[in-house]
């Protein structure tokens, strides 16, 4: 099955992206302060919501778990092909975490599952070279990151939040989920996973945002 064969619907909000790279261009945000997450939970300048905001490029792509399918490719020992029905059968983790988007608010104690990306790279075998990871959604989007933040131990592809399917606002069928760096790093609707020699900044790091975006060093922009 095809990227192509995935109904996408809406379109690309031009005049969202130009306004978000304006705040890059301005700074517009950013508080000027740090933190240290082993004394503050909630990072410079964000604020405490209860509901999850949805946030998107104004893509939202119907990927059904029939039409499903995940690889984990480029410097890799093994390269990875996961159907719904394979990435399933993969061993299962459950995390609590918090997440914070680069737009301000922050949301505590979400309950995900899913397949944590050290039980991925050990399948995959990573070779001595790779060292950033590049990650591609169902709608074009693209993010980085260093090999070292992905594999870490607390980052999960997920499907589930809250006990239900992550829903298709929220990036369902599966999506990327690293709590420690601001949400844009944490694609939706991931379907390609890429281990590279050298960086591969994606959709919003070439318009002006940060390159890591650890929220407690308020690294919004870059």
């Amino acid at each position: 099955m095809d990227q192509e064969d995935v109904k996408l619907e809406g379109q690309i909000r031009e005049k969202l992206v130009r306004t978000k790279e304006r705040w890059a261009e301005e700074g517009r945000l950013l508080t000027g302060t740090t933190a240290d997450p082993t004394r503050e939970r909630l990072p410079p300048g964000q604020t405490l919501v209860k509901d999850w905001p949805v946030l998107d490029l104004g893509v939202q792509p119907d990927v059904s778990t029939a039409k499903f399918r995940l690889r984990l490719e480029g410097l890799v020992e093994n390269r990875l092909a996961f159907d719904w029905e394979g990435f399933m059968a993969l061993p299962q983790t459950d995390m609590v975490c918090d997440i914070h988007c680069v737009t301000q608010w922050s949301r505590y104690d979400n309950r995900f599952t899913g397949v944590s990306t050290a039980t991925l790279l050990e399948l995959a075998r990573p070779r001595p070279e790779a060292r950033f990871v590049s990650m591609t959604s169902y709608d074009g989007y693209t993010t980085n990151l260093t090999l070292e933040a992905f594999a870490a131990a607390d980052v999960m592809v997920a499907h589930s939040w809250e006990g239900a399917p992550i829903t298709r606002q929220h990036g369902g069928p599966v999506r990327l989920v690293l709590p420690r760096l601001y949400f844009w790093k944490s694609p939706k609707w991931l379907t390609r996973i890429e281990l590279l020699a050298e960086d591969r900044p994606g959709f919003w790091e070439v318009r002006g945002y940060h390159n890591q975006g650890d929220p407690w060093l308020e690294e919004r922009y870059g």
